[in-house]
């Protein structure tokens, strides 16, 4: 119940500056006393050594006036919610892409929408919790309102464009019981914080086999999904594709369309496509045919019905990745080397995210930054830069509806190209020592083949 008090407030006039509200203040308060019929107090005489402190402040004051006001230094915490570029209304672009970048969640879920804000995103990615431990707090209430409130005054759809990330520590192909009985907990709990915010996409890893058999593994997982689908009422479970051979599971698309058959409700399964994940895995996307026939492997595999999101992280190792993340790679073609780098400077290049952001079928999805913004100082401390994504995001929206022969186009790719030369150089140098060793080893075994493999 609301208190009350018999006293009577005093009536601030707010105008448009604080200094025209300072005025009606002091105003009322003359006439307030005037009506009292009192008189306001007279200053009192100061004497001694009293009045000779009270002169000086007096004479230190009278210097400074009239003098320049020192410019004050932002703080730190201006400075981490300064805009770094405006956001782009997408009704502007030819095609309506909503790209962002996975954004900081520190602090509360709801400062994922400020930092999306900061870089000028149009869709986002966050943590929903701790990714470094199993037991966290629920989301406060507080949390919860100020991410819906947060939201809904920038224009963000968290239903459409908010795309949490599952945490790494989860493995719903675990075959040990208690450590898959941990797994999916955890799982949910993601989920069901995704139901309290209005989120309506959650990406997340499918998981390693442990060394098991790959279709108990996959056996595993969608059993997992359709307990967590039972158990909550909306969430659409997206599944990214990986990089990784081995153990892993979903770096190619029959392991995702398998995961998807056995589950029991389509319409809460979903595929994100990293970008460096794919090519790493040998999905080829760097010329417009090699981008065709990969897209028409996943149509025919999985189907774009299921194509939810992109993941765009760019291969500094020669490979590829698709919700679509949206990252470059540091690595070469099936290199199975997850190196995200930044947008063209990787070995996929510029072409490929001008032929994503450019294709009808990927309009209205979140097309997500995953790439790299730690940059070391001088002194060798490193700190995230921030103004990256939001160049990066302004650079994959120029794409939208550019002529990729024309000479805009052609002088930003092979900028880019250049700037990531050396790193290209030194990950190509990595992945042919690798190959060269493993040769070696594969010639000592006894009836291996000949190296190289003579051509058909």
């Amino acid at each position: 119940m609301p208190r009350t008090s018999s006293r009577k407030r005093q009536a601030v006039a707010y105008n448009e500056d604080s200094d025209n509200a300072t005025l009606e203040t002091r105003k009322a308060g003359k006439t307030s006393s005037k009506s009292n019929g009192t008189e306001p107090k007279k200053a009192t005489t100061t004497t001694g050594k009293r009045k000779l402190e009270s002169a000086a402040k007096e004479e230190d004051t009278s210097q400074t006036v009239g003098q320049p006001k020192k410019r004050r230094t932002r703080t730190k915490a201006e400075e981490s919610t300064m805009a770094l570029a405006e956001r782009t209304s997408v009704s502007s672009l030819a095609k309506a892409m909503y790209i962002g970048a996975h954004v900081s969640s520190a602090g509360g879920v709801q400062n994922a929408v400020s930092n999306a804000v900061q870089i000028g995103a149009n869709s986002f990615a966050l943590f929903l919790k701790s990714q470094r431990k199993w037991d966290n707090p629920p989301i406060s209430t507080e949390a919860r309102d100020k991410f819906i409130s947060n939201c809904r005054e920038h224009g963000y759809s968290a239903a459409e464009h908010a795309l949490p990330h599952g945490s790494y520590l989860v493995n719903l192909a675990q075959a040990d019981e208690s450590k898959a009985a941990q797994a999916y907990a955890g799982f949910l709990d993601d989920l069901e914080r995704c139901e309290q915010l209005g989120i309506k996409l959650y990406n997340f890893h499918p998981g390693s086999t442990g060394g098991e058999p790959r279709p108990a593994a996959i056996g595993r997982i969608a059993a997992q999904l359709n307990k967590a689908h039972k158990a909550t009422t909306s969430v659409i479970t997206v599944l990214e594709n990986m990089a990784g051979a081995g153990n892993v599971i979903g770096s190619s698309w029959q392991d995702l369309r398998d995961i998807i058959a056995l589950t029991e409700h389509k319409d809460r399964i979903g595929v994100c496509i990293d970008t460096c994940h794919a090519f790493a895995a040998g999905h080829d996307l760097r010329t417009p045919d090699a981008f065709h026939k990969t897209m028409d492997a996943f149509d025919q595999t999985i189907g774009f019905k299921y194509l939810k999101a992109f993941h765009f992280s760019f291969f500094s190792s020669p490979g590829l990745t698709i919700i679509p993340t949206v990252n470059d790679s540091k690595a070469p073609l099936h290199s199975n080397r997850d190196l995200h780098a930044n947008i063209g400077t990787g070995f996929l290049g510029l072409r490929p995210f001008h032929s994503i952001v450019n294709d009808p079928r990927f309009r209205n999805m979140p097309m997500v930054l995953e790439t790299p913004i730690d940059r070391k100082a001088p002194d060798g401390k490193v700190s995230e830069d921030k103004q990256i994504w939001a160049d990066e995001i302004k650079l994959l929206e120029s794409l939208v509806g550019m002529d990729p022969e024309g000479a805009a186009f052609r002088e930003m790719e092979e900028k880019l190209w250049a700037q990531g030369a050396a790193e290209r150089s030194r990950i190509q140098d990595q992945v042919d020592k690798k190959a060269a060793k493993d040769a070696k080893k594969s010639r000592a075994k006894p009836g291996a083949p000949p190296f190289p493999p003579k051509n058909e």
